[in-house]
Protein backbone atom coordinates (compact mmCIF):
# COMPACT_ATOMS: atom_id res chain seq x y z
CA UNK A 1 0.00 0.00 0.00
CA UNK A 2 2.85 2.39 0.82
CA UNK A 3 4.38 1.79 -2.59
CA UNK A 4 1.03 2.50 -4.27
CA UNK A 5 0.64 5.76 -2.33
CA UNK A 6 4.20 6.84 -3.14
CA UNK A 7 3.76 6.11 -6.85
CA UNK A 8 0.29 7.71 -6.81
CA UNK A 9 1.75 10.88 -5.31
CA UNK A 10 4.44 11.07 -8.00
CA UNK A 11 1.83 10.76 -10.75
CA UNK A 12 -0.45 13.38 -9.20
CA UNK A 13 2.37 15.91 -9.32
CA UNK A 14 4.15 14.91 -12.54
CA UNK A 15 1.29 13.70 -14.77
CA UNK A 16 -1.89 15.33 -13.44
CA UNK A 17 -0.09 18.56 -12.53
CA UNK A 18 -1.58 18.77 -9.04
CA UNK A 19 0.03 21.08 -6.50
CA UNK A 20 2.07 19.50 -3.72
CA UNK A 21 -0.60 20.50 -1.20
CA UNK A 22 -3.39 18.87 -3.26
CA UNK A 23 -1.29 15.74 -3.85
CA UNK A 24 -0.67 15.44 -0.11
CA UNK A 25 -4.38 15.92 0.63
CA UNK A 26 -5.34 13.20 -1.86
CA UNK A 27 -2.73 10.79 -0.50
CA UNK A 28 -3.92 11.40 3.04
CA UNK A 29 -7.49 10.59 1.93
CA UNK A 30 -6.26 7.43 0.17
CA UNK A 31 -4.38 6.33 3.31
CA UNK A 32 -7.65 6.44 5.25
CA UNK A 33 -9.33 4.47 2.46
CA UNK A 34 -6.57 1.83 2.59
CA UNK A 35 -6.92 1.60 6.38
CA UNK A 36 -10.62 0.86 5.85
CA UNK A 37 -9.73 -1.83 3.29
CA UNK A 38 -7.57 -3.51 5.92
CA UNK A 39 -10.49 -3.47 8.35
CA UNK A 40 -12.68 -5.05 5.68
CA UNK A 41 -9.96 -7.57 4.66
CA UNK A 42 -10.24 -6.39 1.06
CA UNK A 43 -7.56 -6.10 -1.60
CA UNK A 44 -7.48 -2.98 -3.73
CA UNK A 45 -7.80 -5.13 -6.86
CA UNK A 46 -11.13 -6.53 -5.57
CA UNK A 47 -12.84 -3.16 -5.17
CA UNK A 48 -16.02 -2.38 -7.08
CA UNK A 49 -18.46 0.53 -7.03
CA UNK A 50 -20.52 -0.91 -4.18
CA UNK A 51 -17.39 -1.09 -2.02
CA UNK A 52 -16.65 2.59 -2.63
CA UNK A 53 -20.22 3.49 -1.68
CA UNK A 54 -19.93 1.39 1.48
CA UNK A 55 -16.70 3.21 2.34
CA UNK A 56 -18.28 6.65 1.92
CA UNK A 57 -21.22 5.62 4.10
CA UNK A 58 -18.70 4.55 6.74
CA UNK A 59 -17.00 7.94 6.48
CA UNK A 60 -20.33 9.64 7.10
CA UNK A 61 -20.90 7.52 10.21
CA UNK A 62 -17.52 8.80 11.42
CA UNK A 63 -18.96 12.32 11.39
CA UNK A 64 -17.40 13.58 8.14
CA UNK A 65 -19.26 16.53 6.58
CA UNK A 66 -20.24 16.92 2.92
CA UNK A 67 -17.12 18.95 2.10
CA UNK A 68 -14.83 16.19 3.41
CA UNK A 69 -16.81 13.53 1.54
CA UNK A 70 -16.49 15.58 -1.66
CA UNK A 71 -12.72 15.75 -1.17
CA UNK A 72 -12.64 11.99 -0.56
CA UNK A 73 -14.45 11.37 -3.84
CA UNK A 74 -12.04 13.64 -5.73
CA UNK A 75 -9.13 11.69 -4.27
CA UNK A 76 -10.75 8.35 -5.14
CA UNK A 77 -11.35 9.49 -8.72
CA UNK A 78 -7.69 10.38 -9.15
CA UNK A 79 -6.72 7.11 -7.49
CA UNK A 80 -9.01 5.25 -9.90
CA UNK A 81 -7.31 6.91 -12.88
CA UNK A 82 -3.95 5.78 -11.53
CA UNK A 83 -5.16 2.21 -10.82
CA UNK A 84 -6.59 1.86 -14.34
CA UNK A 85 -3.30 3.09 -15.79
CA UNK A 86 -1.50 0.48 -13.69
CA UNK A 87 -4.01 -2.19 -14.83
CA UNK A 88 -5.09 -2.84 -11.22
CA UNK A 89 -8.67 -1.75 -12.00
CA UNK A 90 -10.48 -2.51 -15.26
CA UNK A 91 -12.32 0.81 -15.07
CA UNK A 92 -12.44 3.85 -12.82
CA UNK A 93 -15.44 2.99 -10.63
CA UNK A 94 -15.01 6.21 -8.64
CA UNK A 95 -16.19 8.24 -11.65
CA UNK A 96 -19.69 6.93 -10.95
CA UNK A 97 -19.73 8.53 -7.51
CA UNK A 98 -21.68 11.77 -7.19
CA UNK A 99 -20.07 14.46 -5.10
CA UNK A 100 -22.44 15.93 -2.49
CA UNK A 101 -23.15 19.63 -2.62
CA UNK A 102 -21.15 21.47 -0.02
CA UNK A 103 -23.34 22.70 2.80
CA UNK A 104 -22.97 26.37 3.61
CA UNK A 105 -22.56 26.15 7.35
CA UNK A 106 -20.69 28.28 9.82
CA UNK A 107 -17.37 26.80 10.90
CA UNK A 108 -17.33 25.22 14.33
CA UNK A 109 -15.40 27.32 16.81
CA UNK A 110 -14.06 26.43 20.25
CA UNK A 111 -14.22 28.85 23.15
CA UNK A 112 -10.94 30.00 24.69
CA UNK A 113 -11.72 27.76 27.67
CA UNK A 114 -12.18 24.73 25.42
CA UNK A 115 -8.90 25.42 23.63
CA UNK A 116 -7.16 25.65 27.00
CA UNK A 117 -8.76 22.40 28.16
CA UNK A 118 -7.63 20.65 24.98
CA UNK A 119 -4.06 21.94 25.14
CA UNK A 120 -3.70 21.40 28.88
CA UNK A 121 -4.73 17.74 28.45
CA UNK A 122 -1.37 17.07 26.78
CA UNK A 123 1.09 15.28 29.08
CA UNK A 124 4.14 17.53 28.81
CA UNK A 125 6.16 15.38 31.21
CA UNK A 126 7.16 13.33 28.15
CA UNK A 127 9.31 14.45 25.22
CA UNK A 128 6.61 13.72 22.66
CA UNK A 129 4.13 15.52 24.87
CA UNK A 130 6.27 18.65 24.63
CA UNK A 131 6.29 18.20 20.85
CA UNK A 132 2.50 17.88 20.78
CA UNK A 133 2.01 20.96 22.94
CA UNK A 134 4.34 23.00 20.71
CA UNK A 135 2.63 21.72 17.57
CA UNK A 136 -0.97 22.39 18.57
CA UNK A 137 -0.09 25.69 20.26
CA UNK A 138 1.48 26.77 16.97
CA UNK A 139 -1.55 25.69 14.93
CA UNK A 140 -3.82 27.71 17.21
CA UNK A 141 -1.46 30.66 17.60
CA UNK A 142 -0.98 31.04 13.84
CA UNK A 143 -4.19 29.60 12.37
CA UNK A 144 -2.29 26.99 10.38
CA UNK A 145 -3.65 24.22 8.20
CA UNK A 146 -2.52 20.71 9.12
CA UNK A 147 -0.59 20.48 5.81
CA UNK A 148 1.20 23.72 6.60
CA UNK A 149 2.34 22.73 10.08
CA UNK A 150 3.53 19.27 8.97
CA UNK A 151 5.73 20.90 6.30
CA UNK A 152 7.15 23.73 8.42
CA UNK A 153 10.93 23.95 8.07
CA UNK A 154 13.42 24.70 10.82
CA UNK A 155 15.06 27.32 8.64
CA UNK A 156 11.76 29.22 8.48
CA UNK A 157 11.37 29.50 12.25
CA UNK A 158 12.60 32.86 13.62
CA UNK A 159 12.49 33.20 17.40
CA UNK A 160 14.02 36.70 17.51
CA UNK A 161 11.21 38.17 15.41
CA UNK A 162 8.72 35.54 16.66
CA UNK A 163 7.52 34.73 13.14
CA UNK A 164 7.37 31.71 10.84
CA UNK A 165 7.48 31.52 7.07
CA UNK A 166 4.54 29.38 5.93
CA UNK A 167 3.93 27.74 2.56
CA UNK A 168 0.19 27.42 1.98
CA UNK A 169 -2.18 26.40 -0.80
CA UNK A 170 -0.86 26.88 -4.31
CA UNK A 171 2.65 27.22 -2.82
CA UNK A 172 1.78 30.74 -1.70
CA UNK A 173 4.07 31.93 1.07
CA UNK A 174 3.27 34.20 3.99
CA UNK A 175 4.83 35.45 7.22
CA UNK A 176 2.85 34.72 10.38
CA UNK A 177 3.68 35.87 13.92
CA UNK A 178 3.22 33.42 16.79
CA UNK A 179 2.25 34.05 20.41
CA UNK A 180 4.18 33.76 23.65
CA UNK A 181 2.69 30.37 24.52
CA UNK A 182 3.78 28.90 21.19
CA UNK A 183 7.24 30.43 21.64
CA UNK A 184 7.61 28.87 25.09
CA UNK A 185 6.75 25.34 23.96
CA UNK A 186 8.59 25.59 20.64
CA UNK A 187 11.83 26.44 22.41
CA UNK A 188 11.40 23.45 24.73
CA UNK A 189 10.72 21.17 21.73
CA UNK A 190 13.72 22.44 19.77
CA UNK A 191 15.91 21.55 22.74
CA UNK A 192 14.50 18.01 22.84
CA UNK A 193 14.28 17.40 19.07
CA UNK A 194 17.92 16.17 18.64
CA UNK A 195 17.05 13.12 20.78
CA UNK A 196 14.85 11.90 17.92
CA UNK A 197 16.69 13.00 14.77
CA UNK A 198 20.22 12.22 15.99
CA UNK A 199 22.75 12.82 13.22
CA UNK A 200 20.10 12.69 10.48
CA UNK A 201 19.34 15.79 8.45
CA UNK A 202 15.59 16.33 8.83
CA UNK A 203 14.37 19.75 7.65
CA UNK A 204 10.91 19.80 9.25
CA UNK A 205 10.35 21.27 12.71
CA UNK A 206 8.13 18.44 13.89
CA UNK A 207 9.19 14.79 13.73
CA UNK A 208 7.74 11.50 14.95
CA UNK A 209 9.29 9.09 17.43
CA UNK A 210 11.49 7.68 14.65
CA UNK A 211 12.93 11.09 13.83
CA UNK A 212 11.04 11.28 10.53
CA UNK A 213 8.80 14.21 9.49
CA UNK A 214 5.56 14.14 11.47
CA UNK A 215 2.93 13.31 8.83
CA UNK A 216 -0.56 14.77 8.60
CA UNK A 217 -1.98 11.35 9.37
CA UNK A 218 0.16 11.14 12.51
CA UNK A 219 -0.94 14.61 13.63
CA UNK A 220 -4.57 13.76 12.94
CA UNK A 221 -4.36 10.52 14.99
CA UNK A 222 -2.65 12.29 17.88
CA UNK A 223 -5.37 14.95 17.92
CA UNK A 224 -8.05 12.27 18.09
CA UNK A 225 -6.37 10.93 21.23
CA UNK A 226 -6.43 14.41 22.76
CA UNK A 227 -10.14 14.67 22.01
CA UNK A 228 -10.75 11.54 24.04
CA UNK A 229 -8.54 12.68 26.92
CA UNK A 230 -9.91 16.23 27.11
CA UNK A 231 -13.54 15.50 26.27
CA UNK A 232 -13.49 18.35 23.74
CA UNK A 233 -15.05 17.27 20.44
CA UNK A 234 -13.15 18.98 17.66
CA UNK A 235 -10.92 18.64 14.61
CA UNK A 236 -7.41 19.92 13.99
CA UNK A 237 -8.84 22.44 11.52
CA UNK A 238 -11.19 23.74 14.22
CA UNK A 239 -8.14 25.32 15.90
CA UNK A 240 -7.64 27.37 12.72
CA UNK A 241 -11.30 28.44 12.76
CA UNK A 242 -10.99 29.32 16.44
CA UNK A 243 -7.85 31.38 15.81
CA UNK A 244 -9.62 33.46 13.15
CA UNK A 245 -12.73 34.01 15.26
CA UNK A 246 -10.77 34.90 18.39
CA UNK A 247 -8.61 37.33 16.44
CA UNK A 248 -11.66 39.14 15.06
CA UNK A 249 -13.39 39.20 18.43
CA UNK A 250 -10.18 40.59 19.93
CA UNK A 251 -10.25 43.57 17.59
CA UNK A 252 -8.20 42.49 14.55
CA UNK A 253 -9.43 43.79 11.20
CA UNK A 254 -10.69 41.48 8.48
CA UNK A 255 -7.86 42.21 6.03
CA UNK A 256 -5.21 41.36 8.61
CA UNK A 257 -6.88 38.05 9.43
CA UNK A 258 -7.14 37.32 5.69
CA UNK A 259 -3.37 37.76 5.37
CA UNK A 260 -2.64 35.64 8.43
CA UNK A 261 -4.83 32.78 7.18
CA UNK A 262 -3.49 33.00 3.62
CA UNK A 263 -6.93 33.43 2.05
CA UNK A 264 -6.80 34.70 -1.53
CA UNK A 265 -10.41 35.92 -1.35
CA UNK A 266 -11.69 38.17 1.43
CA UNK A 267 -15.11 36.52 1.12
CA UNK A 268 -13.59 33.32 2.52
CA UNK A 269 -12.48 35.18 5.64
CA UNK A 270 -15.81 36.97 6.06
CA UNK A 271 -17.56 33.78 7.15
CA UNK A 272 -15.96 34.29 10.58
CA UNK A 273 -17.84 37.55 11.02
CA UNK A 274 -21.15 35.66 10.93
CA UNK A 275 -20.59 33.86 14.22
CA UNK A 276 -23.09 35.00 16.82
CA UNK A 277 -21.95 38.21 18.55
CA UNK A 278 -22.94 36.90 21.98
CA UNK A 279 -20.68 33.88 21.48
CA UNK A 280 -17.81 36.14 20.44
CA UNK A 281 -17.93 37.97 23.75
CA UNK A 282 -17.55 34.66 25.56
CA UNK A 283 -14.83 33.40 23.23
CA UNK A 284 -12.37 36.19 23.89
CA UNK A 285 -12.27 39.01 26.44
CA UNK A 286 -8.75 40.12 25.73
CA UNK A 287 -6.57 40.44 22.64
CA UNK A 288 -5.67 36.97 21.38
CA UNK A 289 -1.83 36.71 21.36
CA UNK A 290 -1.49 37.45 25.07
CA UNK A 291 -4.19 35.07 26.30
CA UNK A 292 -3.67 34.06 29.89
CA UNK A 293 -2.62 30.47 30.47
CA UNK A 294 -0.60 28.60 33.03
CA UNK A 295 2.73 27.48 31.62
CA UNK A 296 3.66 23.91 32.47
CA UNK A 297 7.27 23.25 33.33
Amino acid sequence: MNEVISSFYDELVSIEGKSISTAQTYCFAVEIFFDWLNLENKEISQIELQDLIKYLVWRQTQGMDSLTIAKDISALRSLGTYLVREKIWNENYALQLDRPKAEKTLPKVLSVEQVELLLNSIDTSTDLGVRDRALFELIYSCGLRISEVSNLLLQNLHFKERIIWVTGKGNKERLVPFGSQAEFWLKKWIEIRPKFVGSKSVPTIFVNYQGKPFSRKGIWKRFQELETISGVTSKVHTLRHSFATHMLSGGADLRSVQELLGHSDLATTQIYTHVDADDLKDYHKEFFPERKSQKKE
